[in-house]
């Protein structure tokens, strides 16, 4: 929207088309007009319809570009549109042909169908593989399908043998538990008797400990009177010892206190020596200080003289330095300046020499006419033979065709020959497969060995069934014993033919085969009643009439059947495999023979197209080759002008430059000389230097009245705090002394007290002797007492013992006995348990599932056992089992039939949409070479009216396909040969050009001709020539 109008949602554009002349694509010829709209919504996008009906964005392109209308028709020439026709190559220019032939449409259409045909034969591939995979899948699981019944067959035998051994464990264990009942009263009943006993031999024990403890407190009280007088005396002995070790420590300690006096006494006169010295050493320092006062006020002054002068001849040299500094600065620039006009003056003479050899050089290399001429005729040579070589990769492409041909019926009879030999040995494949049990080969069925007249395979498999599964090896457990035949076996009815002469089988199926006889379906009944015990009748469609009055009718052929039917199918299909081998090696020989034809074929094709593109390549090269001396010329003559109006300007420049050279040194010149300022920076820096060395001596003799008034100071007060140091250590030494005297004076008391107290000792321990003899005595006799009385309780003792003993065992028993007991009920409700999880009955319906028939005698339990185990490997040894294999199977062979469907769909698809491509390339072929005719006949007419003469042609290069060729423009101007517009003038070309636009517009005009800078690159007579020509237009159209 605007300011002055709101925005909306949708907006629409239509466009009505006249079609009185009929001129639209077939789809819409119908009607006189036709309306073409374009509706778009705001966030929804567009909605093209025509004529009222609802379309595609590209069915409306595809509609004008049928009708030749559009952005590329030949009425709208865009600007630069006249260079880009002349520098297209010959395939570029076709498409301006195709605009003429309105076959744009047919372009598209045909790749969408490319498009569409490649996308079909992709699926059709994945499907074949598809297909192919899914018959493998389906192979596998008719295997998996007879693994699975073969495993049902097998769990079935192992819940039988299951329910036998858990049958035998439980009649067992209920047994045996009964057996654990009765041991277990009996052992109850001996533990009650040996608990009566075990308790008169404890009382027993009880009466005799009770004399016990009056002896024992006797004897202990014995025990500890001699006990406590054994301790005195030794403590008698511990206190004499004591009192000689005393003696001793004390003598050496008033030995040590005599040394430590010594040593504090010297120890305090070199404490008295050490403070007279730093005493008279502090009156000597604080005697020198009144020098230095006066001797750091002298350094002072001094070192404030030389402080100034430094500073004032400093001060100099930096002024005289920045002096120098400037002149030193100002005479580098100027020698800068005089080096750079220098280089410029040279420069610019180098470049002034340079040009004029460039231009001697290009008035050598101007005359290059001869060159032109010669690279012309080079270019005509290599152009002809471009041509030539067209041509015979013309004729070599078409020896290709035929031979390809040729080759691809050859490789589809191959094809036809290979899918029926696959497909024979596909079907023998898989019913060998079908045969293989996948079972052990140590006892093969006896069905492997049997040969059946074709067509009795149901006969047999009803007359014997099952049984054909069984071995004819007398080692397995099952098999069919060799047994000779009747001397006189009972005869079938009368005319009834044995089933033993139409099967060739072992002989332990002898008796079996000829007690078995073949008859007519409608004749089973009524022989039935004539067949003696153990014969019956079969018919070849399957019916089964037994001896005691069984009858099976023929409803469905028995797995037996089937598999016979099956081997006899194998070996007709192992002759017609074998035929179909040799018809394969026939065709592929005669293909080869054409692949080796159409080979050679191709190698010609390649050597002829090689020529051709190096021709090509030759002629091209040639006419780069032309168009380089051409241009070289041109820019030869360009660059000579340019050098000499460069030669001129850079003379006036070498003048300048040298005027320039001349100021800068005169100005140079005029400088003052620089020894002057290096004298004068000489002696500066000589008065700086002494004002220097004047300052530092002053400098140190200061410092060095400084450093001695320091060291003095320090020292005073170090020494200070040393005498303080020392008159504490005197003081310490004193006190030291003071206490070592007293402690000898202690010690000396108490040695002389221990002196009496050996004397003591010696009178106890004469008394402690003569009581430690008559404690002896008394304590002798309590101990024989007690020993008497703990003889009576341990006699006692080991009679309860005993008593307690026989108890115990009686107890193990019985706990023994006990545990039996509860591990057979254990045992029992393990062996219901089992029952119930693995069969889900009681223990008394186990002999049901087992079939075992009441009174028949049960298996040892290790024998029902391994049966289940031998059972259970057979069913593992299977491996993994597949259980849905038949609905699996089913499913598969239901996605095979449709996969199947879809394949022969897309079959017919990829068919209609090469048909229709070959179609679309024919109706383009026609229109195009239709179209081309028209063009050049216009092309020719115009050609010559805007020339006023000559002659022009257009030419299909490159291919032999209209569709596939390029356009070339040939051109013969008056008064001119015939020549390729390529290597006609700038207007020339132009002028052409625009006569093959026109001569396109002629074969559709239309009522408008925008023409956007078509005039450009004509002079005034060739726009005289191009007016005439809109004149001839506007009255032809």
């Amino acid at each position: 929207g605007t300011n002055n109008r709101p925005s909306r949602n949708t907006a629409e554009v239509a466009l009505v088309i006249d079609n009185v002349g009929r001129g639209a694509p077939a789809a819409y010829n119908e009607q006189e007009a036709i309306e073409i709209s374009r509706r778009i919504e705001r966030e929804m996008g567009s909605i093209y319809k025509i004529n009222g009906r609802d379309v595609r964005a590209r069915d409306v392109q595809l509609f004008f570009a049928d009708i030749s209308s559009g952005a590329h028709s030949p009425a709208l020439v865009k600007q630069g549109q006249i260079g880009q026709l002349i520098n297209s190559k010959p395939i570029q220019r076709r498409a301006i042909l195709e605009e003429a032939a309105g076959i744009s449409g047919l372009h598209a259409r045909r790749h969408e169908a490319e498009l569409k045909l490649n996308a079909a034969q992709q699926n059709l591939s994945r499907v074949a593989d598809i297909i192919q995979e899914i018959e493998t899948q389906l192979q596998n699981l008719k295997r998996q399908a007879r693994q699975a019944a073969r495993y049902r067959n097998l769990s079935g035998h192992i819940q039988r043998a299951e329910a036998m051994a858990l049958y035998v464990r439980w009649q067992m264990t209920s047994t045996a538990a009964a057996a654990a009942e009765e041991e277990l009263s009996r052992l109850r009943s001996q533990v009650e008797q040996l608990t009566f006993e075990a308790a008169q031999a404890t009382n027993a024990v009880l009466a005799a400990d009770e004399l016990l403890p009056p002896l024992r407190q006797a004897a202990a009280e014995r025990s500890a009177a001699l006990q406590r007088l054994t301790a005195e005396r030794m403590t008698l002995d511990g206190e004499e010892a004591r009192a000689k070790a005393s003696a001793e420590r004390l003598s050496a300690r008033i030995a040590q206190i005599d040394e430590d006096a010594g040593r504090e006494g010297a120890r305090l006169d070199d404490a008295k020596a050490m403070i007279a010295q730093l005493e008279t050493e502090r009156t000597t320092l604080e005697g020198g200080a009144a020098d230095e006062a006066q001797a750091a006020a002298q350094a002072s002054e001094r070192l404030t003289e030389a402080r100034a002068s430094l500073g004032e001849a400093e001060r100099n040299a930096d002024a005289v330095t920045s002096e120098v500094a400037e002149a030193r600065a100002k005479r580098a620039e100027l020698d800068r300046r005089g080096h750079e006009a220098r280089q410029r003056v040279e420069r610019l003479r180098n470049d002034l020499n340079n040009v004029a050899a460039e231009i001697a050089k290009l008035a050598h290399a101007a005359a290059a006419a001869p060159m032109i001429e010669e690279a012309t005729a080079r270019f005509q040579s290599a152009d002809a033979a471009a041509e030539n070589a067209r041509a015979a990769l013309a004729n070599a492409e078409e020896a290709r065709r035929v031979a390809g041909d040729a080759e691809g019926a050859k490789k589809q009879t191959v094809d036809t020959a290979e899918r029926e030999q696959q497909k024979l040995k596909a079907e023998a494949r898989a019913l060998r497969e079908l045969l293989d049990t996948g079972a052990s080969d140590q006892w093969p069925p006896v069905i492997d060995l049997v040969h059946v007249t074709p067509g009795f395979e149901t006969a047999l498999g009803a007359a014997l069934g099952d049984d054909l599964n069984v071995p004819a090896e007398e080692a397995a457990p099952i098999h069919w014993a060799n047994l000779s035949a009747f001397d006189q076996p009972p005869p079938l009815p009368f005319g009834v033919q044995p089933l033993s002469e139409l099967v060739q089988a072992p002989g332990a199926l002898a008796r079996r085969l000829s007690q078995i006889g073949v008859v007519e379906r409608n004749q089973g009944r009524l022989l039935q009643s004539q067949l003696q015990p153990g014969q019956r009748l079969v018919s070849r469609d399957g019916d089964l009439w037994r001896w005691d009055g069984f009858t099976a009718t023929a409803e469905a052929p028995t797995a037996a059947a089937i598999r016979l039917r099956q081997r006899n199918r194998l070996t007709d299909l192992d002759g017609t495999v074998a035929a179909a081998d040799a018809h394969m090696l026939d065709m592929r020989s005669v293909w080869q023979a054409a692949r080796e034809v159409r080979e050679t074929a191709d190698l010609t094709e390649r050597a002829a197209r090689e020529t051709w593109r190096r021709t090509e390549t030759e002629a091209s090269a040639a006419r780069s080759a032309l168009s380089d001396v051409e241009k070289r010329h041109a820019q030869t003559i360009a660059r000579t002008q340019a050098l000499n109006e460069r030669h001129e300007a850079l003379s006036n420049d070498v003048v300048e430059a040298e005027n320039h050279h001349g100021r800068v040194d005169q100005e140079f010149a005029n400088l003052v000389p620089m020894s002057e300022f290096e004298q004068r920076l000489s002696a500066s820096r000589e008065a700086a230097a002494a004002a220097r060395a004047a300052y530092a001596e002053a400098k140190a003799a200061s410092d060095s009245v400084e450093r001695d008034m320091h060291l003095r100071r320090n020292r005073i007060t170090a020494i200070t705090g040393e005498l303080k140091g020392w008159n504490g250590r005197v003081d310490a030494a004193s006190a030291q002394i003071a206490a070592l005297t007293a402690r000898q004076a202690e010690a000396r008391g108490e040695l002389q007290a221990l002196e009496h107290i050996p004397a003591e000792i010696s009178e106890k321990r004469a008394r402690l002797l003569d009581l430690l003899g008559e404690a002896e005595v008394k304590r002798q006799a309590a101990n024989d007492e007690l020993a008497t009385a703990e003889n009576a309780v341990k006699t006692a003792q080991a009679q309860s013992r005993a008593a307690d003993h026989a108890l115990s065992g009686a107890r193990e028993e019985r706990a023994r006995a006990d545990a039996v007991l509860a591990a057979q009920r254990e045992r029992l409700e393990e062996t219901v348990v089992k029952a119930r999880e693995a069969l889900d009955c009681a223990p008394d319906e186990l002999a049901a599932k087992a079939e075992h028939e009441t009174g028949d005698a049960m298996p040892p339990l290790d024998q029902a056992e391994l049966k289940v185990e031998k059972l259970k490997r057979e069913r593992e040894q299977l491996g993994g089992v597949n259980l849905r294999a038949e609905e699996e199977a089913d499913e598969c062979e239901t996605r095979l039939t449709t996969l199947t469907s879809e394949k022969n769909d897309l079959e017919e698809a990829i068919a209609r949409l090469r048909q229709g491509i070959g179609s679309l390339n024919r109706e383009g072929r026609e229109r195009l070479l239709a179209a081309f005719e028209t063009v050049n006949t216009n092309f020719e007419k115009l050609f010559k009216s805007l020339f006023g003469g000559g002659e022009a042609r257009l030419t299909l290069t490159e291919s032999d396909d209209p569709l596939e060729a390029g356009l070339d423009i040939l051109a013969r101007p008056p008064g001119k040969r015939m020549q390729s517009m390529s290597l006609m003038s700038g207007g020339e070309q132009a002028l052409t050009a625009m006569a093959l636009i026109f001569a396109v517009f002629l074969v559709n005009p239309a009522p408008v001709c925008v023409l956007d800078e078509v005039d450009a690159p004509l002079d005034d007579a060739n726009v005289e020539r191009f007016c005439n020509l809109l004149d001839e237009m506007t009255r032809m159209t």
